[in-house]
């Protein structure tokens, strides 16, 4: 096998969990160039990745500021807020828009390949219909062909059920080179496929309390003009949070694999709301279960409210560093920012797992 580097433009890189996830699967893969518009997730990444990668701005002030260099691969996962089946949809979402930019990227660099990826419901977007006849005879794209699938991480070896739209785009010469094959499977007896990674398996080793409160104000770097809380490891995120005496009652009374509906025998504990509205979401103020995936590690992943991001045991929220675990952040990783900050990056990221699947096919062709 050649050990030829594949060049790689890393788009909408964030704190570069895609990236991590083809260096997981080969060194042969080397980002020529990252674009991140975030100013804490473009350090996370300058501090994981080295300096000089990384352009901290627009993707369109890069487009027009410099020269997009050739690659073999572009990566990237343009913003998604706008599709997200979380509270309201906005399909005019500017955000959404920003694909085009993606596509521009392509028209200068001429990969072999890219991959897109967005949330599950991207592929019913209008803005994916555009995109895909964009490739049609004519369009900006037209010496290019993608194919589109909804893979889930868990299905690949990442702790955590997350169902994500994966594109893979190919030039023409060389045709659809496939998707990766799933390696687990919940139901893995007969199949050759090994069972779902759980909560369990990520977290084994880690304290029952966070205990590294103390470096977040202990460390600091600067990127640019600014300075930012870090460089962090993902094990110096195990940090705690202020509870009121109302939510650690809460937490009490919530059973292993239970949510909010435990509270509804203890009217003083229930907000009005939940008071009023029996019917929504089971998975809020849940538990993870130590015996399943984790649900999809989202950027908020420190508020029970938010959904089933209660220890499954302990009277308290997933720590940063075990939101980093269950999205499978390997242990050199680097994070920056503020905690907001790196919730947000952490919860961003594509598990990297899934990523590494992606690596190790586009490896074998590239």
């Amino acid at each position: 096998m050649t050990n030829r580097k594949i060049a790689v433009l890393d788009l909408f890189s964030g704190a570069g969990g895609l990236t991590a996830g083809l260096h997981q699967a080969s060194d042969r893969f080397q980002v020529v160039r990252a674009v991140e518009w975030d100013l804490a997730a473009a350090a996370s990444y300058e501090a994981t990745y080295g300096a000089g990668i990384v352009y901290a701005g627009d993707i369109k002030g890069w487009l027009e500021k410099e020269y997009v260099p050739g690659s073999d691969l572009i990566i990237g996962g343009p913003p998604c807020q706008g599709f997200s089946s979380l509270g309201k949809r906005d399909v005019e979402d500017e955000r959404n828009f920003l694909w085009m930019e993606y596509a521009h990227t392509i028209q200068k660099a001429m990969p072999k390949y890219f991959v897109l990826e967005n949330v599950a419901e991207f592929k019913k977007s209008p803005q994916y219909s555009i995109f895909k006849d964009a490739t049609s005879k004519g369009g900006m794209l037209q010496e290019y062909g993608f194919e589109s699938a909804i893979l889930n991480a868990a299905d690949f070896g990442a702790p955590q059920a997350r169902r994500r739209t994966v594109i893979i785009g190919y030039h023409r010469d060389l045709g659809f080179p496939g998707f990766p094959r799933p390696t687990h499977s919940s139901n893995s007896e007969g199949t050759g496929l090994r069972p779902h990674a759980t909560v369990a398996d990520a977290l084994r080793g880690v304290p029952r309390r966070p205990d590294r409160d103390h470096l977040f104000e202990a460390k600091r770097t600067r990127f640019g003009a600014r300075e930012f809380a870090g460089s962090f490891r993902p094990r110096e995120l195990h940090w705690s949070r202020n509870y009121t005496e109302l939510s650690l009652k809460r937490f009490a009374v919530i059973p292993a694999g239970g949510n909010r509906r435990n509270l509804e025998p203890f009217p003083e504990l229930m907000p009005p709301c939940w008071t009023k509205h029996k019917t929504g979401s089971g998975d809020v103020m849940g538990r993870l279960h130590w015996n399943r995936p984790s649900v999809t590690i989202r950027t908020e992943f420190f508020k029970p409210e938010k959904g089933r991001y209660l220890h499954p045991e302990e009277h308290r929220a997933i720590t940063h560093y075990e939101a980093a675990l269950l999205q499978g952040f390997p242990s050199n990783h680097r994070f920056v920012g503020s905690r907001t900050d790196i919730a947000r990056q952490i919860g961003n990221a594509v598990p990297i797992p899934l990523g590494a699947a992606i690596g190790r096919l586009l490896s074998s062709v590239l």
